[in-house]
């Protein structure tokens, strides 16, 4: 078998470099791999080949698959927010492919090579990915603030699926789950050992399709919920007076919505007149979304200075405020809890550390990173880590951001605590600036 497997890889390895000479002639690709990345995905080839001698298999593999192999393989090599070791990097495909072929037999090349790739990433961080045609569609849908399936965000956890926060008024939140609640099976089957991307996919499903999730609660026994997938359109931004208090919830960060943000004060001031007192500006349960919306919103409330830092492996950005204040002064206070995470983040951080605004609620979620969609030449891209991001101060987020005024939220008890809280805050704070 292992002779078989030898006879097969010069064949396999040239194959591999003549796809990439006809892929870079046909501009289907921006640049041609590096020569060291070519060489990981011919080292890849060879592995799986051997793995599928093991397992008695003869079939060749696909050369495109390698190529994307080859191709996000560079990237990381060039991009990621720290050096990498192209051994580590390795090492972690063939345990990815393992991990999740033990016996290959019937298993497509593409697939192979696939788990490859995951397993690459997933040794990175929990945000990196790699996003097929089809996730690459979705991503761009949730920009734009609809989309169809459950209405949760989430990231991969040890045991299956972290709910980072459902999206109000979705079937996810309807059925009660809760940030920090983990999805340990769905429909039965376990997503510990299944990549993120594909168990984003057992998730969505035909518009009125159920499905049966296991959730993991802190201090609960395991317990299932049935849950009814449907259109999930993203409101982005509502507001309301509460008698002298403007109130904005910003429920995620789509496209344009700093200008919705905007559009809501300029509706309450119109209304309210002279007898409004500030503003509370809900963050709570929001998962982030595009880095330059949290730059506009953060822009908007502060008359000067640094907003937020980047960090990349080279480089350092630093994005600073210009003159102009939406509010005019008025006192701020910002709601935050754990599921308030990444763009959620930047505001907050960025306001609190000008003195610009008070956080009420719980810690936040605590995702100091930036991702970057990198298109690998077809209809697929890489969702890579480039950059972590700094408050004003110099301070990450990781761990999370602690509020001012911890404030619990009580689902036995009727009403909004926090929010209570947060208006009466306004109220002081406007009082003693009088």
């Amino acid at each position: 078998m292992f002779l078989n497997a030898l006879r097969r890889q010069p064949t396999t390895i040239l194959g591999l470099s003549l796809v990439f000479l006809s892929l870079a002639s046909c501009g289907v690709i921006d640049e041609r791999p590096s020569p060291d990345s070519i060489a990981a995905a011919n080292q890849i080839a060879v592995d799986i080949s051997a793995h599928r001698a093991a397992a008695d298999l003869g079939t060749e593999l696909s050369s495109p698959a390698l190529a994307t192999f080859a191709r996000v393989f560079d990237r990381v090599r060039r991009d990621y927010v720290r050096p990498v070791v192209d051994s580590q990097l390795l090492d972690a495909a063939r345990k990815g492919l393992r991990d999740k072929y033990p016996k290959p037999r019937g298993v497509e090349d593409s697939e192979l090579v696939m788990a490859a790739i995951d397993g690459m990433l997933q040794s990175l961080d929990k945000y990196s990915s790699y996003l097929d045609p089809p996730e690459l569609q979705a991503m761009r849908d949730r920009l734009r603030g609809q989309f169809g399936g459950l209405g949760i965000r989430i990231r991969k956890h040890e045991r299956g699926l972290l709910i980072v926060s459902p999206i109000e008024d979705t079937p996810a939140d309807k059925a009660g789950l809760k940030p920090g609640d983990v999805i340990t099976h769905a429909d039965g089957k376990a997503l510990a050992k299944i990549p993120l991307p594909k168990a984003v996919r057992m998730l969505r499903g035909d518009v009125g399709a159920a499905i049966l999730l296991t959730i993991a609660r802190e201090k609960t026994d395991a317990f299932t919920v049935t849950v009814t997938r449907d259109i999930i359109k993203v409101a982005g931004v509502r507001s309301r007076i509460e008698q002298d208090v403007g109130y904005i919830r910003v429920s995620a960060f789509t496209r344009r919505v700093s200008h919705r943000v905007e559009t809501a004060v300029d509706d309450i001031r119109a209304q309210a007149g002279h007898k409004l007192r500030g503003f509370v500006l809900d963050f709570r349960n929001n998962p982030g979304g595009p880095f330059d919306e949290a730059v506009y919103i953060s822009d908007a409330f502060l008359e000067s200075g640094r907003i937020v830092s980047t960090k990349g492996r080279d480089s350092q950005e630093h994005h600073d405020a210009e003159p102009g204040d939406l509010a005019n002064g008025l006192p701020i206070v910002v709601l935050i809890n754990g599921g308030s995470a990444s763009a959620s983040e930047i505001v907050a951080g960025a306001l609190h550390d000008h003195r610009r605004a008070v956080l009420v609620g719980k810690r936040s979620f605590g995702k100091g990173t930036v991702q970057r969609l990198i298109p690998l030449g077809g209809h697929d891209a890489l969702r890579l880590t480039t950059a972590i991001y700094l408050t004003p101060s110099g301070k990450s987020v990781e761990g999370g951001i602690e509020p001012d005024t911890i404030v619990e939220s009580d689902p036995d008890r009727e009403g909004d605590e926090q929010l209570n809280r947060a208006i009466e805050m306004v109220r002081e704070m406007f009082s003693a600036r009088s």
